[in-house]
């Protein structure tokens, strides 16, 4: 196990075993999102603070939430399950808060990651596979907790740019 950083987060081992490793460096990732998030009001986390860019911290909670339902409920577990926030399968309709609270996205994205972290810790190994219909391949669970890291790290970049622009803070 990793040390806590000091903000809510736990830093990934330094020496742990791959899945170990995947594992916290993606709760790490979840953890560096909440973080973003924390402390703003409604109205700030739908505040679209990087103009013309109309991305907002809580739409990037929202689409996060879609993607680790797609992911690991969907591909790796081939549930029948439709996005939250768009029956005709829109990714994008996850960006749009016109109407969104902090409540429901985040209890919606804190159930997908525990579905999430379910369906990883039962999976036997790494190597286990679904089929990924947008790709039309079969695809590890590696190679999805890898896009998962590679997802949240993007975003997060983003949402350290939208926080420093909705009240000065900074860090990661």
């Amino acid at each position: 196990m990793g040390m806590d950083t000091g903000d809510g987060r736990v830093a990934p081992p330094l020496t742990g075993g791959e899945r170990e490793t995947l594992r916290a460096y993606l709760d790490f990732h979840r953890g560096t999102l909440a973080m973003k998030c924390a402390g703003l009001t409604d109205e700030q986390l739908r505040q679209r603070s990087s103009p013309p860019s109309t991305l907002t911290l809580l739409g990037l909670v929202r689409h996060l939430a879609e993607v680790e339902r797609t992911w690991f409920r969907r591909v790796i577990d081939g549930e029948d399950v439709p996005l939250v926030w768009s029956p005709e399968g829109d990714y994008q309709a996850a960006y749009d808060t016109t109407g969104a609270d902090r409540a429901e996205a985040f209890a919606v994205w804190e159930a997908e990651v525990e579905h999430a972290r379910r369906i990883e810790r039962e999976a036997r190994s790494l190597d286990v596979t679904g089929y990924q219909p947008r790709w039309k391949a079969e695809v590890s669970l590696r190679l999805v907790m890898l896009h998962l890291i590679h997802e949240y790290a993007r975003h997060n970049g983003h949402a350290d740019l939208l926080r420093e622009a909705i009240d000065g803070e900074v860090g990661a």
